[in-house]
């Protein structure tokens, strides 16, 4: 685990895009947007699927959530499938995303190299919740 990268993520002023929060409560998708909200970050929902999760506006797309804050968000969670953080890392980089955290059982290898060849710094393999917040 790369802590000094990590650490950057971490910081409190950034704002970050939770992509594949849910309103179902059992899922990772809403327990992980919860816990990272009450750990008091600024992150936005972002899932066609919904209007609202835990009572934030939810996002169709990162491109709306964009337009709403008039700014990229500093970084984007990834909660997802593999083949999904594919697209979502292409929106990134056409964005000007330059961080994402692929959270277990979102990465692929392909998403990673298409990071690690477009200049996105990018975090896999570790829960920022479990292994990161939670040891805080």
């Amino acid at each position: 685990m790369d802590t000094e990268k990590i650490k950057i993520f971490l910081n409190k002023k950034n704002t970050i895009g939770f992509v594949g929060a849910t309103i179902q409560k059992e899922k990772w998708g809403y327990r992980k947007y919860k816990e990272i909200k009450d750990a008091g970050f600024k992150v936005y929902p972002v899932n066609p699927k919904y209007d609202e999760v835990d009572g934030d506006k939810c996002f169709p797309n990162l491109k709306s959530l964009i337009e709403f804050l008039h700014e990229k968000p500093d970084f984007v969670i990834t909660i997802i499938p593999p083949k999904v953080t594919e697209e979502t890392v292409e929106q990134c980089k056409m964005f000007g995303i330059d961080k994402i955290w692929m959270q277990p059982g979102s990465e692929s290898e392909k998403a990673i190299k298409f990071c690690k060849e477009n200049d996105i710094e990018v975090v896999h393999g570790v829960c920022i919740v479990v292994d990161v917040l939670q040891k805080l």
